[in-house]
């Protein structure tokens, strides 16, 4: 690992050349509002966790197994228990498949850049953090943080602005993952990708004409920026990028869905990060 963070930074120019002044991070405070986290597993996880939990619904005739545990993780919090109609939960879900469960929290905590390299020193691992550039979709971060959380990256860092945030949605979709994976907001996402490149982490986007993503090499500090659901990397945040990737495709359709490629490329930053033996 050693000799192959040497190589990467020979191959750059030094940082006093190439920046001058490198951004200061700046994380922006929660918002003061009320979320839910619902479905049986996400519910699981958050009760499990340290997400401040402000009341626990459960579905008048929920199956024994399924009500049993999450009272038991409940009641071990001190939480308030109330059983409503599924139509009660159906509301406060806007008709999202609860699965007969449903959490009231405060909005979810953002972590700090600090946070993200703390959990990276704290495995004694390199950096392996995913830059989400403009996804819209919660079900796609969703699934994507899920992926991380498989695949042992540090951190996840996306945009204040023009971006879906952290969602009972996501919270769903991500099946618990959300509990897991640390999510940094920050105001501007290349002037945090150039703070990175300070600190001495590869970053790598994705581009047709870039590099076959099988060949990709992911050993060191990295950092894997996926883009925009429909308009892929934004130019200004491509130029600051050290190399890019591109996933082959012989089929018709010449496009994947964006948490579909972001699985394909985080998997092939875990192979190269552990090999086979």
């Amino acid at each position: 690992m050693g000799q192959q963070n040497n190589k990467r930074q020979a191959d750059r120019k030094p940082a006093k050349q190439r920046r001058q002044h490198p951004a200061k991070e700046v994380s922006q405070p929660i918002d003061d509002q009320v979320e839910f986290v619902f479905g049986h597993h996400a519910s699981v996880e958050a009760l499990k966790g340290t997400t401040e939990i402000n009341k626990v619904w459960l579905q008048n005739g929920l199956a024994d197994k399924a009500r049993n545990e999450i009272s038991g993780l409940a009641k071990k919090r001190g939480l308030i228990i109330q059983e409503a109609p599924k139509a009660k939960l159906d509301e406060l879900t806007n008709g999202q498949n609860h699965q007969g469960v449903v959490l009231s929290i405060a909005a979810y905590a953002y972590a700090t850049i600090e946070d993200l390299f703390a959990k990276a020193a704290q495995k004694d691992e390199a950096p392996f953090f995913l830059v989400l550039d403009s996804i819209e979709d919660p079900h796609n971060l969703g699934s994507i943080m899920r992926t991380a959380d498989a695949a042992g990256v540090h951190g996840i860092i996306i945009p204040k602005r023009r971006a879906v945030q952290l969602t009972s949605v996501v919270a769903k979709t991500s099946t618990g993952a959300i509990e897991h994976v640390p999510v940094a907001r920050v105001t501007n996402l290349v002037q945090t990708v150039e703070q990175l490149k300070e600190r001495g982490v590869w970053v790598f986007g994705t581009d047709m004409n870039g590099k076959d993503y099988r060949r990709w090499d992911a050993k060191g500090a990295t950092a894997l920026i996926i883009g925009n659901e429909g308009k892929g990397i934004s130019p200004l945040l491509k130029k600051s990028v050290d190399e890019t990737l591109t996933i082959p495709m012989i089929g018709h359709v010449q496009s994947l869905n964006a948490s579909v490629a972001a699985s394909l490329l985080i998997y092939q930053g875990y192979n190269s990060r552990n090999p086979l033996s």
